[in-house]
């Protein structure tokens, strides 16, 4: 594996603007932070998808190159944009990182592990048909939907008033277990952000 191979950090949502502030589109939010980061602007890409190339750490050899990507596909057909990313940038598998939303962990917890199951959530099911689960996940809490309100409902639903105080807190340590599990690996990144 080449040393300074680029990772593939990807967000999973929907696109176009009536999904923008809805939890199941809270990889997007995180990428986009990233971007910021590194002051880099979102472009198409020909796999379906909007691409940032650029780099993350310290200035010299202990940075890495990352590609961000957000799908353009919706979310139950993310596998297609990742895997042509994927191949077009050469990307072992274990440099990929999907971020998405979690109805199993409470709001604003982040867990980061490599493989495993989907748990229901569409976006995995179609990244790991394509691709195979070894992949890392950072997955972000959203919590259950309260009373009888259907998982759907809950996920294409924009985050609450009372969510959103503390929304840019829980998306900033989001991108920040990122770029430690970018730069120093999942260990370390599990024991700093796996609350």
């Amino acid at each position: 594996m080449a040393a300074d191979g680029p990772w593939l950090v990807v967000g999973l949502g929907n696109p176009g603007p009536e999904y923008a502030g809805n939890r199941h589109n809270v990889g997007f939010m995180v990428v986009d932070l990233i971007a910021d980061r590194i002051r880099g602007k979102f472009k198409a890409h020909k796999a379906r998808a909007q691409v940032v190339e650029g780099r993350i750490g310290p200035a010299g050899p202990a940075n890495r190159r990352i590609v961000l990507a957000k799908p353009m596909s919706f979310m139950n057909l993310s596998g297609g944009p990742v895997t042509a990313l994927r191949d077009f940038y050469k990307v072992p598998v274990e440099r990929v990182v999907a971020i998405h939303d979690e109805l199993d962990i409470d709001y604003g917890t982040l867990r980061l592990k490599l493989g495993g199951g989907d748990n229901g959530h569409n976006g995995l099911k179609s990244m790991t048909k394509s691709m195979g689960a070894e992949y890392h996940r950072v997955r972000f809490g959203i919590g259950r939907p309260p009373g009888r309100m259907q998982v759907a409902d809950f996920v294409l639903k924009d985050f609450s008033s009372a969510e959103r105080k503390e929304l840019d807190y829980f998306v900033d340590r989001a991108a920040d277990a990122v770029e430690c599990l970018v730069l120093e690996g999942l260990e370390r990144a599990q024991s700093s952000y796996n609350s």
